[in-house]
């Protein structure tokens, strides 16, 4: 049986690292120890990957609770599908794809409701992303949390998952034009309401 340190109390995160042989594996030996359904490497490989992926959950939730929730169904799906991995590119972006997609899945109803895919009457918004660098990572989560949930998913799924509006549209099953315009009216609401933290536009 997998993930069966996943502990409902949510403490998984701030445990200490036992002093196990699995901690002195490198990534490769990792995997195939979390192949082999070892609990040791699983409980390794989470402790290493967690922390981050917990930030990328936070970017598509509502809650801290439903991304610890999402973070946990993520892992799960790791560790099921591990033996899948075949080493083409990276480990950790492997894990982002199931992060990601399992927030989506989650908050599939929030997420499809999406306003008509028209660029019209849309402007094109900018801010200055020296500013966004400089904000510390909680108050960007939480201006990421308070968009609506088709544009967080967008803006999430192109800003910074990098896909392109034709794959956007493919994940959330709309036109990449439904896509573009979700896109620009995300950046007009986020510029409302980076205006709350003293960020202006260019």
């Amino acid at each position: 049986m997998y993930a069966t340190y996943l502990h409902p109390s949510r403490s998984t995160l701030n445990q200490t690292k036992n002093n196990t042989k699995a901690n002195h594996l490198d990534e490769l030996e990792l995997i195939k120890g979390c192949v082999d359904n070892d609990v040791q490497c699983q409980k390794v490989l989470y402790e290493k990957y967690a922390p981050k992926m917990m930030g990328v959950s936070l970017r598509y939730c509502n809650s801290k609770m439903e991304a610890e929730d999402v973070l946990q169904d993520a892992f799960i799906k790791v560790f099921d599908k591990i033996k899948t991995f075949k080493g083409e590119g990276s480990f950790e972006g492997w894990i982002r794809k199931i992060v990601v997609f399992t927030a989506l899945k989650s908050n599939d109803k929030r997420v499809r409701k999406f306003e008509p895919g028209s660029l019209e009457n849309v402007q094109e918004q900018s801010f200055d992303p020296l500013a966004i660098s400089n904000m510390e990572t909680a108050n960007l989560l939480s201006i990421l949390q308070e968009l609506p949930d088709g544009y967080k998913a967008v803006f999430n799924l192109y800003a910074v998952e990098g896909y392109s509006h034709r794959e956007i549209g493919e994940i959330l099953g709309i036109s990449d034009v439904t896509s573009r315009s979700q896109y620009s009216r995300s950046k007009q609401h986020l510029i409302k309401l980076l205006a709350k933290y003293g960020i202006q536009r260019l």
